[in-house]
């Protein structure tokens, strides 16, 4: 009897554990919905990349540098790259702001937690945050994050896709 008190004491604690890491990536995933970001060029990456930093707000400072990746990429798509000294502005890969909306169910899938935008992040510095990379804004945090986007293969995932045109189909 005590054992089994044991085991369903353990099982009722995992369970528990669970419904609150699930809690969590519904926080992350609400915080990201929110697509408030800022992205910026950091330094000219290998053929095919950006290397940007991506400023993520949320009142976790894990939360904001997980969902890094997501706005890295979101960012890349839909809204450019804001150059800085020697590196020049980025225009977005969708030229039409009605992207977003009109594939809304390959991006919902798209961005979901492990979902298709992983292949096209890399994290920079093994995720660490610099010291000046972590700021608190009013009730919340600004974390920086520097990741390296693979805008080429991006690109061409989202042609395949359908959801983009091609550099060569004309305009």
């Amino acid at each position: 009897m005590y054992i089994k008190h044991i085991l369903n004491s353990f099982f009722i604690f995992l369970i528990g554990a669970n419904l609150i890491a699930q809690n969590a990536d519904k926080k992350a995933d609400k915080d990201t919905r929110k697509w408030r970001y800022e992205v910026q060029a950091v330094s000219e990456g290998k053929e095919g990349t950006y290397v940007v930093k991506v400023w993520s707000y949320s009142k976790k400072p894990n939360v904001a540098i997980e969902q890094a990746k997501k706005n890295a990429i979101h960012g890349v798509i839909f809204q450019g790259v804001v150059g800085t000294g020697r590196v020049s502005n980025q225009p977005p890969i969708a030229s039409d702001p009605g992207i977003e909306m009109q594939h809304s169910d390959f991006f919902n899938v798209f961005f979901k937690d492990g979902g298709e935008y992983m292949k096209y992040i890399s994290v920079s510095n093994d995720g660490s945050v610099g010291p000046g990379d972590r700021l608190k804004v009013d009730k919340e945090y600004k974390i920086g994050v520097v990741v390296s986007v693979r805008k080429d293969l991006l690109r061409n995932a989202l042609e395949k896709a359908g959801v983009i045109k091609g550099l060569s189909s004309g305009f």
